[in-house]
């Protein structure tokens, strides 16, 4: 059998990329939503981690530590199997919620990083000259804590997207799993598979695009 007829039976013979493409949907889905709910968990943190308040520091503290030190797919598992098992919420939701909270503790901690790295000598300026807090917060503290996470945030992203593909547990038909079911089907794991390493490496480069573009729309 030629190359090309390969790849047209395990690609696109009886809507196999229709399959692929709901795949890469839900993968997607889940990436997206998770890195949105994340950072903004991830962002609480981060202010209970550099707050006054003990109780609520050492909880930060003890729930990054948790998290963070947690394989992911374990998470998922006992939200899964444990937690919600008896709701009947979807897996999806469970999946969601999972990559949040993990997402979360890495941001929290990167976004913990960056504020270390500021020079706080420009904040008290800003306060000298009459700034308000949130005023100094949002023209000093703000561009240059963005500018010191961005490079481990896109890294962030780009790892959230791989992690996702251990939902194919919780009963997720996700990229992964559509991938191995081709796989399955065609009796060709080695042609499939790297053609869904294909596909994972352009997400995490169109993420790299996407970054690289807007330092480039700030220099202009």
């Amino acid at each position: 059998m030629e190359f090309t007829d390969l790849l047209y039976k395990i690609f696109l013979k009886d809507g196999g990329w229709l399959t692929i493409l709901r795949g890469l949907g839900v993968t997607v889905e889940i990436s997206l939503l998770s890195i949105i709910f994340g950072t903004l968990l991830g962002s609480l943190l981060c202010f209970f981690r550099v707050g006054k308040f003990v109780p609520l520091r050492i909880f930060a503290q003890v729930y990054i530590s948790i998290i963070r030190g947690s394989p992911v797919l374990m998470l998922l598992m006992l939200l899964f199997y444990g937690v919600f098992a008896r709701t009947g919420m979807s897996p999806v939701i469970v999946a969601v919620i999972t990559f949040s909270m993990h997402t979360a503790a890495h941001v929290a901690e990167l976004l913990r990083s960056a504020l270390m790295a500021l020079d706080k000598g420009q904040v008290e300026a800003a306060r000298t000259l009459g700034f308000s807090k949130w005023q100094a917060f949002k023209l000093v503290t703000l561009p240059q804590l963005a500018q010191i996470a961005k490079p481990v945030y896109q890294s962030t992203i780009v790892n959230l997207i791989q992690w996702t593909s251990v939902v194919g547990y919780v009963t997720i038909t996700d990229l992964t799993r559509v991938i191995n079911n081709i796989a399955s089907r065609t009796m060709q794991p080695m042609i499939t598979i790297i053609g869904g390493m294909i596909i994972y490496l352009a997400l995490s480069y169109i993420i790299y695009g996407l970054f690289h573009l807007s330092e480039r729309r700030k220099i202009k």
